[in-house]
């Protein structure tokens, strides 16, 4: 079993920044790659980002294309979202998985982020 645990979440206003951070730990070798997914009010939970575990290739939703950087850091097996230019409609929790050959799952707890305007 893989554990996701996010963090970072916050309020921030319009045009400012956030990091968030997933921690990965259980077995992870199982994984191929980290995704981040949001989920606002009233909507369904939709694609943000991703990673292969390698690091060597990422995916972006157009919505965030220009704006948000995935990343991740081996040592820590920690995948990490660098938001900027943040907009109210990017206001969301936020969620990591694991991708596994079966699909997606291992999904984290979540973090709140709220961009005001």
């Amino acid at each position: 079993q893989v554990q996701l645990v996010e963090s970072g979440g916050g309020v921030v206003q319009a045009g400012g920044s956030l990091r968030l951070s997933c921690a990965a730990s259980g077995r992870t070798f199982a994984i191929r790659a980290i995704g981040w997914f949001r989920q606002a009010p009233g909507k369904e939970r939709e694609f943000v980002a991703a990673i292969s575990w390698s690091g060597s290739s990422t995916n972006y939703a157009d919505s965030v294309k220009g704006r948000f950087t995935i990343s991740r850091d081996n040592a820590k097996n920690t995948v990490y979202l660098q938001m900027n230019s943040l907009k109210p409609e990017d206001t969301a929790v936020y969620y990591c998985a694991g991708q596994r050959t079966s699909g997606w799952g291992d999904w984290g707890q979540g973090t709140q982020v709220t961009v005001s305007s």
